[in-house]
């Protein structure tokens, strides 16, 4: 499998050397990332939504090793939220935030990133958005979950994202399909051991349908994260058997994978939300990107040898 290869060289120093420098490294990161600041992303900003489209906003960058560097991370956000106020977009533009940016790693850790994190979420309510809490390796969930569980006694519109192939993650759904809440539902892009997480892609797209049928029967607002023709077909009947109108649940994808479809699902009256990145540490995520999806690794390819 690729994937766990793809994954081992997002963490590695040298894979990221030799891939920033390949000429064509730039024309195909674009296509995934738009952007490296906030005046270049808020023409896609203004485009996407004029298409009916909404977004999550994501300040890409992970490799966090000091307070400094994290609070930098914060202050971007809050940068971000700055710009989205002259917008006037309320929550057709919210943000997603990966903790391990605002310190979460760090000694002390848990504490700094919920003090980092949450000027950004009272900023984000403040024009009327709001902020959903990324997941990332399961030995950061404990922390994020209970941040998430914080931050809702101000805010409860704060969302979180569960991802499918971990074991724990049915009960987490049970947990968190209540009146209120807000939940992104993804299969999972890091590499997890086969203790805690499936491995195989038909277990993982299995219990992706166990959990989103959870969240579709459950009180809270469903955000189904995914590409998968076959699971935003199920996704649909599972909101059509549970009752559900098309205000009341959600479309996730990344932007520059299946754009038309974006705009299909738009068109039938589905809210369909765009993520979106930007930045200039791209590097972890581009990668996660090409191991999520063995089609993004091959145009990568492609464009090496026409291009380079």
């Amino acid at each position: 499998m690729l994937g766990p290869v793809i994954l081992a060289a997002s963490r590695s120093d040298q894979m990221r050397r030799l891939i920033s420098a390949a000429p064509v490294t730039k024309q195909v990161v674009d296509r995934f990332i738009p952007g490296e600041t906030v005046d270049e992303i808020v023409p896609i900003v203004q485009d996407l939504t004029a298409k009916g489209l909404e977004l999550t906003m994501d300040v890409v960058g992970e490799d966090i090793t000091t307070p400094e560097q994290a609070a930098a991370a914060r202050d971007a956000y809050l940068t971000l939220v700055d710009r989205l106020k002259e917008l006037e977009l309320g929550t057709r533009a919210e943000m997603s935030i990966k903790l391990s940016m605002f310190g979460q790693a760090l000694e002390g850790g848990h504490a700094l990133a919920l003090a980092n994190v949450r000027p950004v979420v009272e900023a984000a309510a403040a024009i009327g958005t709001t902020v959903t809490l990324d997941a990332e390796d399961h030995t950061t969930l404990d922390s994020m979950f209970a941040i998430h569980e914080e931050l809702r006694k101000d805010f409860p519109q704060t969302g979180c994202v569960i991802q499918a192939y971990l074991f724990r993650t049915e009960s987490d759904a049970r947990r968190l399909a209540e009146a209120g809440s807000r939940v992104r539902l993804v299969k999972g892009a890091y590499k997890e051991p086969a203790e805690v997480a499936y491995q195989q892609k038909h277990e993982i797209d299995k219990a992706y349908v166990r959990i989103l049928r959870i969240l579709m029967e459950g009180e809270g607002y469903p955000m189904i994260g995914s590409h998968d023709p076959r699971l935003i077909s199920i996704g649909q009947e599972l909101a059509r058997r549970a009752g559900r109108k098309l205000d009341e649940y959600e479309f996730q994808m990344l932007y520059g994978i299946r754009s038309d479809e974006h705009l299909r699902l738009a068109a039938e009256g589905h809210r369909m939300r765009v993520y979106t990145a930007y930045g200039t540490d791209w590097y972890g995520y581009f990668m996660r990107r090409l191991a999520e999806k063995p089609a993004n690794l091959l145009f990568f390819a492609r464009s090496t040898l026409t291009k380079g």
